[in-house]
C-alpha cells in the first residue's frame, strides 16, 4: 500500500483525504532531523509545511520516496536540486491561501486609513483623542497594484468594490485581461506619480527586488500610502524610513520585512507604520484550503501519476527524456533569451517546430519556452506551471508544427508579440546535442550561448565594431565569442557577444551610449 508521512501540524482535512482515497498516511509531528532520517525510508510521501527541512541528507535516505507535497507556497524548506537528482516530485500549492492574502491587504489598508491600531490602543487606555484619529476615505482613491497576477487581481477586485480607481503595473497583464478586470494598465514611473495608495504583490526577483528604493519614493504622490503583504525584500526600509519622516509617504502597513522573524525593525515604533507578524495566510480557511490541495495533488500523482503544481517534473516519459534532452537545452535558451530583451507587455507567443523537431513531444519544450520567458519577472514560474501563468495574465500561447527540412535538419521557433512589435527568433541543435541561435528578428547569425551574453542592436555604420571592443576593453571585460548579423548595408545591425563575467550597470550605460546604438541587453543563461 502507498504510505505517506505527514511531518508538520496542519488541518486534519489532508488526513482523511488520504485515507479517503486508500492511501495510508502517519502524523508525526516535532521530529528531529535525527528521527526523521531514520523512519523516512518507510514512505512514498512527504506532507510538510514549514517547520520540517527536507534536506539533501534527508532526500538521500529516503530510498521510496517519490513525492515532496509543501501545503503553501513557499519551499524554502525543502531542496529542489537535491530531490529533483533523487527522482522525488516537489509539488506546492500557490493558490490555496491567495484570498486571505488579499483580503489581509484590504484589511491593512483600512487599518492605515483609519489609524485602527492605534485608536484602539488609544481607547483602551482610556483616553478619547477623537480628534487625533482623523481618517482618509478609500472611496475615490487610486490604487496602484505592482504585480496583478492571482492576489493582485483579487485585491483589485475587492478594491473595485469600494469604489477606488484601480490602476495595475504588471509586464505580464495583457490589455483584455486589464479589461476584465476593471483596472486601467500603466507603466511603473505612471502608477508611482498617480496611486494614493500602492499595494504590492509581486514575487522577489531580480526585476523587483528593491523596487521601492529613494528613487522611485521621489517619484510618487506626495501623501501616498504603502501596504506591502507580498515579499520584505521589495522595500528598502531605510529610504521607506526616510519618507514617512519626511512625510513624502503619508503611512506604511507592513506584513513582511527584509528580515524575518522580525523582533526588531528601524520601522516599528513610528506613528503612521502598521505592523503584522506575516500574517497574510494566517486564516483557518487557508489553512484548511492548503492541507486540502496538498493531499489531493499527493494522492493523484501516487495513485494515478498526475501532477499538479509541481516544481521540478517534467511531462516527460522514460523513453522520451534522452532525445528531448538537447531539446530542452535549446528551448530554455530561446525562451529566456525572448524573456531578459522584451520590455513591454506580451500578448501572443507562437512556438514553431520543423524538420525533426515536429515529431517530438512538444507540450514540455513550449513550457520551458514559456518558463524562460515568463521567469525574469515570476520566480516562482517553472516549466509544469508556465502555461498556466501565461493563461492567468492573457498570454496566448499557440503552436505549430511542419515536418518539412529546409536549411536545418530541425529548427524551433519563438515568435512573440507585444504590445508594440512582433520579434521572433529560431534555433537548432549541432550534431543533434548543441543548441545554436541561427536567426533573430529575422537576422541571419550562428550562435552559442554562453553564461554571460551582450545583446546590442545597432545601425550597421563603420566604426561600430571597434569602438564596442574598444569599451569593453577598457572597462576590462574579456570577450569569449563575438558573433554579428546584419539585414543588409547600413540597415539593421546585431551583436551577440559572449563575455568572461558580468557586465556592471555603468558599463551596460556606456554601450548604450555609443553612436547608433538602439538596445543594450545583458543575458544571463
Amino acid at each position: 500500500m502507498v504510505k505517506v508521512l505527514i511531518s508538520d501540524k496542519m488541518s486534519p482535512k489532508a488526513a482523511e483525504i488520504f485515507r479517503q482515497r486508500g492511501v495510508e498516511v502517519d502524523e508525526i509531528t516535532g521530529m528531529t532531523p535525527e528521527e526523521l532520517k531514520a523512519c523516512i525510508a518507510d514512505y512514498d510521501g512527504l506532507a510538510v509545511r514549514s517547520s520540517t527541512k527536507a534536506t539533501e541528507e534527508i532526500i538521500k535516505a529516503a530510498t521510496n520516496l517519490k513525492v515532496i507535497g509543501r501545503a503553501g507556497i513557499g519551499v524554502d524548506n525543502v531542496d529542489i536540486a537535491a530531490a529533483t537528482a533523487a527522482g522525488v516530485c516537489v509539488m506546492n500549492t500557490p493558490f490555496g491561501n491567495a484570498i486571505t492574502t488579499a483580503e489581509h491587504a484590504i484589511a491593512m489598508m483600512f487599518s492605515l486609513s483609519r489609524h485602527i491600531p492605534a485608536a484602539n490602543q488609544s481607547t483602551q487606555e482610556g483616553k478619547w483623542e477623537k480628534s487625533k484619529f482623523m481618517g482618509v476615505e478609500l472611496y475615490g482613491k487610486v490604487l496602484g497594484i505592482i504585480g496583478c497576477g492571482n492576489i493582485g487581481s483579487i485585491v483589485a477586485d475587492r478594491a473595485c468594490g469600494l469604489k477606488m480607481k484601480v490602476i495595475a503595473f504588471d509586464p505580464f497583464l495583457s490589455p483584455e485581461r486589464a479589461v476584465e478586470l476593471g483596472v486601467e494598465k500603466v507603466e511603473l514611473e505612471d502608477l508611482l506619480a498617480r496611486a494614493d495608495y500602492i499595494s504590492l504583490h509581486t514575487p522577489i526577483t531580480d526585476s523587483t527586488r528593491n523596487i521601492i528604493n529613494a528613487e522611485n519614493i521621489a517619484k510618487m504622490k506626495d501623501g501616498v500610502r504603502l501596504i506591502n503583504c507580498a515579499r520584505g525584500g521589495l522595500v528598502v526600509e531605510a529610504d521607506l524610513k526616510a519618507g514617512l519622516e519626511s512625510g513624502k509617504i503619508a503611512g506604511a502597513a507592513l506584513d513582511v520585512f527584509a528580515e524575518e522573524p522580525a523582533t526588531e525593525n528601524i520601522l516599528f515604533g513610528m506613528e503612521n507604520v502598521v505592523c503584522t507578524p506575516h500574517l497574510g495566510a494566517s486564516t483557518n480557511e487557508a489553512q484548511v484550503n492548503v492541507a486540502i490541495q496538498v493531499a489531493e495533488q499527493m494522492a493523484d500523482y501516487l495513485l494515478v501519476g498526475s501532477v499538479t503544481n509541481a516544481l521540478n517534473m517534467p511531462s516527460v516519459t522514460a523513453e522520451e527524456a534522452p532525445k528531448l534532452k538537447p531539446y530542452m537545452e535549446l528551448a530554455k535558451q530561446l525562451g529566456g533569451f525572448v524573456g531578459q530583451v522584451t520590455e513591454t507587455g506580451i500578448k501572443k507567443v507562437h512556438v514553431e517546430y520543423e524538420g525533426q523537431a515536429a515529431g517530438l513531444n512538444i507540450k514540455p519544450l513550449t513550457a520551458i519556452i514559456l518558463q524562460g520567458i515568463l521567469g525574469p519577472l515570476l520566480d516562482s514560474v517553472n516549466m509544469v506551471n508556465a502555461p498556466i501563468v501565461a493563461k492567468e495574465r492573457g498570454i496566448d500561447v499557440t503552436e505549430s508544427i511542419n515536418d518539412k527540412i529546409d536549411d536545418y535538419q530541425t529548427l524551433v521557433r519563438v515568435t512573440v508579440t507585444t504590445e508594440k512589435r512582433s520579434r521572433d527568433i529560431a534555433g537548432t541543435l549541432y550534431g543533434d546535442k548543441s543548441p545554436r541561435i541561427v536567426n533573430i528578428k529575422g537576422i541571419s547569425m550562428e550562435a552559442e550561448m554562453g553564461p554571460h551574453m551582450l545583446y546590442v542592436t545597432n545601425k550597421d555604420k563603420p566604426g561600430f565594431i571597434g569602438a564596442l571592443g574598444t569599451l569593453l576593453g577598457k572597462n576590462d571585460i574579456n570577450i569569449a565569442t563575438f558573433h554579428l548579423g546584419r539585414n543588409e548595408a547600413q540597415g539593421e545591425a546585431i551583436a551577440l557577444i559572449e563575455v568572461d563575467s558580468e557586465l556592471s550597470p555603468e558599463t551596460v550605460a556606456e554601450v548604450q551610449s555609443l553612436p547608433h546604438v538602439q538596445q543594450v541587453k545583458t543575458l544571463k543563461f
